[in-house]
């Protein structure tokens, strides 16, 4: 596969204008107590996570022929919602290919928006996806990683920050596939180069550090909390982008997860997931004259209920 071209500022444009009157433009808000950390709350998008931005940009873009087949993707959980939102809002099925270990809370939401989740152990997914098993099937699939629409649609994230606080010094993106990381990285360098992009992951799944580290990707183990971004491996295609993107790559512990969701439930009134408080635990972790100015994005907000009392109650 060819690697992944770089979106377009006036292809991001474009997207923000297709998508102005389905997903929310979501606020910055100040962390209290924490001088020039703001997060973005990605949790208030319909489906409840930034997945909307991207996924329905796809779907928006395809042929009503291609939808009308039906869309599918595969997805841990967030990427599944937003499509089986987009289906609904089309009229169209959606399908998604899920781990069987995906949190309740996610797969429940799917079938809530009418999606159909096809469940299969983990190493099911990503034979999926390394195989190309999409190509055999009748439906229009949804790459939620290396689809250059996802991509663009994601990226009026970045658009929206600069827009909202033009200072801003850093920008935290978790990563899991890299999609968000390639959307929102191309606008932030398209509108303000001199903005540092921070790529935050689990230490307990560390892939594109891993693969920044050895000049290649890579494969590695994944034991985390953070289900949404528990991807073994960054694709070969998207490599070159992200490790041109990412001014640094990081590494959060699941102790400094864990905290970073308490200070957004307790101080900032937010239910996040462990991929979506990656990137304040981050910010967190970092000296304050070396972050600047930063926002963090918060990027969803799926866990299961008992997961998030055991965090709350340590």
């Amino acid at each position: 596969m060819p690697d992944i071209e770089r979106p377009r500022k006036d292809e991001v444009v474009a997207a923000a204008e297709l998508l102005r009157d389905v997903v929310v433009r979501t606020p910055l808000l100040a962390v209290p107590g924490v001088d020039d950390v703001w997060i973005k709350p990605e949790i208030l998008q319909p489906a409840g996570s930034f997945k909307v931005r991207g996924v329905f940009h796809r779907v928006a873009r395809m042929s009503a022929d291609s939808r009308g087949r039906g869309i599918s993707t595969v997805s841990a959980g967030n990427t599944a919602k937003a499509l089986a939102w987009a289906g609904r809002y089309f009229g169209v099925s959606a399908r998604s290919l899920m781990p069987d270990s995906a949190p309740r809370t996610k797969i429940e939401a799917v079938e809530a928006l009418g999606g159909t989740p096809v469940l299969v152990p983990v190493e099911e997914v990503f034979a999926f996806l390394k195989e190309h098993r999409w190509e055999q099937e009748p439906y229009a699939f949804v790459h939620p990683w290396t689809d250059r629409d996802v991509m663009i649609g994601h990226g009026t994230l970045g658009l929206e920050i600069v827009e909202a606080l033009p200072e801003v010094d850093t920008v935290f993106v978790p990563v899991g596939g890299g999609g968000l990381l390639g959307g929102v990285g191309s606008a932030l360098k398209a509108t303000r180069p001199e903005v540092r992009l921070v790529a935050v992951e689990p230490a307990g799944c560390p892939s594109l550090h891993a693969a920044i580290g050895a000049g290649k990707p890579v494969e590695v183990a994944c034991d985390t909390i953070c289900d949404g971004v528990a991807v073994p491996y960054i694709t070969s295609e998207v490599f070159p982008l992200l490790s041109d993107l990412a001014d640094e790559s990081v590494l959060v512990s699941e102790d400094d997860v864990r905290a970073a969701i308490r200070i957004l439930a307790t101080t900032c009134g937010m239910v996040a997931e462990g991929s979506g408080a990656l990137a304040l635990a981050a910010a967190m972790a970092m000296p304050a004259e070396r972050r600047g100015c930063c926002v963090c994005i918060v990027t969803g907000g799926s866990i299961d209920l008992a997961k998030l009392a055991s965090i709350l109650q340590p």
